[in-house]
């Protein structure tokens, strides 16, 4: 047997993450809102690419003879590039559009408020826009007393004067130093401010969070019911009085598929119409058919119009991606679309992969913030993916529908003597459910249920 070192030739097949299946990946994974985003940046980088977002009647378009080796036919007007018009009998209506948008600030309100108060002088009008100016998007007031008065060069006492009319001002509790004035501003506001409850607030604050109702009733004197009864009263309250007025941006939610019933079938389709379409810029079109054209300048322009129809056909392959692998879904939860939650099946994206040809970690994209709307509601096509429980009729549960189950359960208890979560996996096991006290519990605090002694009422 002869070894030694040498010089061979051999074909093999690789795949290579060209540019171009990158982008069709990253397309892939894209949101309907985020997908819009990345087009208007295309465009911008793209001269050859023209966005039209807004929808037109279909109109006879005037043939005209296609440049060589262009086939503008599948870059324009086909599904790939959403390319839609809307019809004589469909309506343009957005009920987006009219959603009113409060554009007045913290500030402006309490600077408004400030302007009806009688008998400031100039210095204390200062000294209240500069505290109004020191308010955190919680309302609360972030730079300290002493600090304030150094700055502005004043007594402390004239900065308390001003600082207790400020907590006067709407919203109540404004203006606080700590949760604990927030609440007792509030209470004073509604004429509840006792002596037990301030008591509370002020000393034992984070027994009533942990539920230690009878620690405290031992410490001011009351009944633990009596305890309870001020809990109840604070958390009626609002920790954050100046969240109304922040200014964070609200995102809506935008199905990227939509399901419905038709018949006794269910139809999945592709929102199309939030994908503005994808048409050539005509002058570049008439620069590549001219023959004077310069030899650099019809390169460019290929090598754009290239890259803008790679573009179109990634938008395709994402359609047709959403496409099967929502109408997969629907097939394996239909009895969830038929009767509700507690139907739901487990699911795994492998199993899917498997219905649709794809690799898993394509579902994963596929599937990663996208929503779809159904005739039971808008969910995240990642919701439909749930782990399995093991049943005493042989057949597997959904996790999903376990939590809703358990949640049930803990509504129709009694609030005197609440179920524990070894109660509830024995309730559990009773319905064909096997289910760990442990698991029990997991579930539980992921619906941000707090334990059957926290349940506990009194």
């Amino acid at each position: 047997m002869n070894m030694g070192l040498g010089l061979y030739q051999e074909q093999t097949l690789k795949l290579v993450m060209t540019p171009e299946l990158r982008q069709a990946i990253t397309i892939l994974q894209y949101s309907a809102v985020d997908l819009l985003s990345y087009l208007q940046e295309q465009a911008n980088e793209n001269p050859v690419i023209e966005l039209q977002e807004e929808a037109v009647d279909a109109a006879p378009v005037k043939k005209e003879r296609p440049a060589p080796e262009i086939d503008w036919k599948e870059l324009v007007g086909n599904r790939a590039t959403g390319e839609y018009s809307v019809g004589k009998n469909e309506s343009t209506y957005n009920p987006l559009d009219f959603v009113h948008h409060d554009t007045v600030t913290l500030y402006e309100h309490l600077e408004r408020q400030l302007g009806y108060v009688k008998g400031f002088t100039p210095l204390q009008r200062k000294i209240a826009l500069f505290l109004i100016g020191n308010l955190d998007e919680k309302g609360y007031l972030e730079v300290p007393l002493e600090e304030a008065a150094e700055r502005l060069g004043v007594a402390l006492h004239e900065i308390e004067d001003v600082l207790a009319v400020l907590q006067h001002f709407d919203p109540a509790g404004v203006a606080a130093r700590s949760l604990e004035e927030c609440l007792l501003l509030q209470l004073r506001h509604l004429g509840l401010d006792d002596d037990n409850i301030v008591q509370v607030v002020s000393l034992y604050l984070h027994d009533l969070a942990d539920c230690r109702y009878q620690r405290i009733a031992e410490k001011i004197g009351c009944t633990v019911r009596d305890v309870q009864a001020m809990a109840d009263l604070l958390r009626t309250l609002n920790p954050r009085p100046g969240s109304a007025f922040s200014r964070a941006e609200t995102r809506y939610v935008i199905p990227d598929v939509a399901v419905e019933k038709v018949g006794d079938d269910y139809v999945v389709l592709v929102n199309d119409v939030a994908t503005p379409r994808i048409k050539i810029n005509s002058f570049y079109e008439k620069m590549l058919r001219q023959q004077k054209s310069q030899d650099d300048a019809r390169q460019f322009i290929h090598e754009k119009l290239n890259a803008a129809m790679w573009l179109a056909k990634s938008l395709e392959q994402r359609r047709l991606t959403l496409m099967r692998v929502t109408q997969a879904i629907v097939e394996m939860q239909r009895d969830f679309f038929e009767r509700g939650i507690h139907y739901l099946k487990p699911m795994t994206q492998k199993e899917i992969a498997e219905r649709v040809n794809l690799h898993e970690s394509t579902i994963s994209r596929a599937t990663s913030n996208k929503y779809v709307q159904t005739p039971r509601g808008i969910f995240e096509l990642k919701y439909f993916f749930t782990s399995a429980l093991s049943t005493s009729s042989g057949q597997a549960a959904s996790s999903e529908s376990v939590k809703r189950r358990i949640k049930a359960l803990i509504e129709q208890e009694d609030r005197k003597q609440p179920l524990s979560d070894q109660k509830l996996s024995e309730m559990l096991l009773q319905e064909g459910i096997e289910i760990s006290r442990r698991t029990v519990a997991k579930y539980r605090e992921e619906m941000m249920i707090p334990s059957s002694a926290k349940r506990k009422r009194f």
